[in-house]
């Protein structure tokens, strides 16, 4: 069937529909039309955007998109930066999180006159939505925008911006400001009420020199693979549970039958407690979530030996690596360079790599290659509802 030159065929990076003779289109979906006016014919992968903010709010890139465009634009994001490096996988079908199941969010707040602005930022931009409705975030999360609203009202000085983090724990929504000085009895009484009236697990404060707990009932925890981990304030989750049990999940059908096992960068944990029977070795620079993470696999009697190092200066040699069944290894979205050059001259027979961040996993996967390994095949996973943000796990075999 022949393709017209007007019609959208993919979508690029940053979420333009690409025309078939190479026209960038916004909120173009693919099956569009464009016509010579530029006005978009929907086509049948073109959804109406559900949230009345898109798309001028920040949060969300790809409300136009169905699951089946929006999948193959996943896909086809790895595709394109394994292509880069000249390698090519067997890609999965993307694991998607639902609408509404967000767990871990950082919003904008600032004054504006006797108001408080709280939301994302602009696309392109630094200005604030003030959102009024949030179709990725969890319920229990969204629910405290107004009322962090009207709090912040009362505290907020002049028109400085400041950040609130929220997460769900265990014991509920944990949330985090920073940028905010609250000092003095009034502040302390007005934070508590707070915290009381809507159920938080814990309300901390970051005035510049560290977060600090102003409301805490009960240590906080999140559950990783049936350990309860202590929570640090602001401290990195999977977006979602179901991001989370995908990934997991795609690790252990990797490292599965592993007796000893490496895990790097391994954050407060969501890998290391994935393998209850393995021996592991779990390595994180921030001081934080290695300490919670030390401390859990010690109640819960698990064998861990979890140590504080910063693999990009000192990352752990191929010789180390070489006493392992499986490495896994989940870094920030600049890759691990440092790292995978070790592994790769490693005798280590299958690594785990879970990237946030497609173009630096393709260029860590081409040094992986280069030393011997097989890249077997890649599960994608979209746990970042209608943005151009994409996540994977990988399976490495030699």
């Amino acid at each position: 069937m022949p393709v017209n030159d007007d019609e959208v065929l993919r979508v690029a990076a940053r979420g333009d529909g690409v025309t078939a003779d190479g026209r960038h289109i916004a909120f173009a979906a693919p099956g569009d039309r464009v016509t010579p006016e530029g006005t978009i014919v929907p086509g049948r992968h073109h959804q109406t955007p559900p949230c009345k903010h898109f798309p001028e709010c920040g949060g969300c890139q790809l409300q136009h998109l169905d699951d089946i465009s929006w999948s193959q634009f996943i896909a086809d994001r790895i595709a394109g930066a394994l292509a880069a490096q000249g390698l090519e996988a067997d890609i999965r079908a993307p694991l998607l999180s639902p609408p509404n199941t967000r767990r871990r969010a950082t919003l904008h707040a600032e004054r504006r006159g006797r108001q408080v602005r709280l939301g994302f930022t602009r696309q392109g931009s630094h200005e604030l939505i003030d959102v009024e409705e949030c179709w990725i975030l969890a319920p229990e999360l969204f629910a405290l925008v107004a009322p962090l609203r009207g709090m912040l009202a009362a505290l907020i000085p002049g028109t400085r911006r400041i950040n609130v983090h929220l997460a769900q724990t265990d014991q509920g929504p944990d949330v985090l400001i920073d940028g905010l000085e609250a000092e003095g009895l009034a502040a302390a009484e007005a934070l508590s009420a707070f915290s009381h009236r809507h159920h938080l697990a814990r309300l901390s404060i970051d005035e510049g020199f560290g977060p600090s707990a102003r409301y805490e009932p009960e240590p906080v925890t999140v559950t990783l693979g049936g350990v309860p981990v202590p929570f640090p304030p602001g401290n990195f989750l999977q977006a979602t549970p179901e991001g989370e049990v995908a990934l997991v999940a795609a690790v252990q059908e990797i490292a599965g039958k592993a007796k000893a096992v490496a895990d790097l960068f391994a954050g407060l944990g969501t890998f290391t407690f994935a393998f209850p029977r393995a021996k592991v070795y779990a390595a994180e620079a921030a001081r934080d979530p290695v300490m919670a993470l030390k401390a859990a696999a010690g109640q819960a009697g698990r064998a861990v030996f979890a140590e504080h190092r910063d693999l990009f200066r000192r990352p752990v040699t191929a010789g180390d690596l070489s006493n392992f069944d499986a490495v896994i290894l989940d870094p920030p979205r600049a890759g691990a360079r440092e790292q995978v050059a070790e592994i790769a001259k490693s005798a280590a027979p299958l690594v785990a790599y879970v990237s946030c961040n497609p173009s630096t996993f393709a260029r860590d996967a081409e040094i992986l290659c280069k030393g011997g390994y097989r890249l077997d095949w890649i599960r994608p996973v979209g746990q970042f509802r209608w943005s151009t943000h994409v996540e994977l796990a990988a399976r490495f075999s030699r």
